[in-house]
């Protein structure tokens, strides 16, 4: 469990992750209420992997792509997918929107509101748990699922 204090706590420990090589090709589940922290920590850790321009909750959309920078030594653009399951209510929309090509294929996948999709998913690497403290701060509860997820939490 750890204890981010403030937004600048949040961008630190994002900061991090995105230093390890294996975030390039992991598959990060985010849990937690509305307003837990969710999309800020994603927006802090997509800037640290070099992703510009605009980055939005895909609550809508269900899935935004983005470009991060590329691995030291490739000229390839790091694929990145950020799912929102929110409004995920039909099984179908899995198949019928190519989730399962995206999960499949090269680079770093987030899924906010990953138990709106349960069954579909594949095992996540990291599981973050977000919760707001009564002094607004957030705790976070992070489980590694896979050896590219305790790679991820080695120091």
């Amino acid at each position: 469990m750890t204890h981010w204090p403030s937004e600048d706590a949040t961008q630190a420990w994002a900061h991090q992750l995105a230093s390890r090589p294996q975030i390039r090709h992991a598959f990060l589940a985010l849990r937690g209420d509305l307003g837990a922290g969710k999309t800020t920590f994603v927006r802090h850790l997509l800037r640290a992997l070099g992703v510009s321009g605009r980055i939005k909750s895909p609550t809508y959309a269900v899935v935004e792509p983005h470009e991060g920078a590329p691995a030291p030594g490739e000229n390839a653009p790091l694929p990145i997918w950020h799912f929102d399951f929110y409004r995920f209510n039909d099984p179908r929309e899995w198949e019928d929107a190519g989730f399962r090509d995206l999960f499949a294929g090269p680079g770093l996948k987030l899924a906010e509101w990953p138990d709106q999709a349960a069954g579909l998913l594949p095992t996540p690497d990291l599981t973050l748990d977000f919760a707001v403290m009564s002094d607004e701060t957030r705790e976070i509860t992070i489980h590694a699922h896979t050896a590219v997820g305790q790679a991820l939490l080695t120091p």
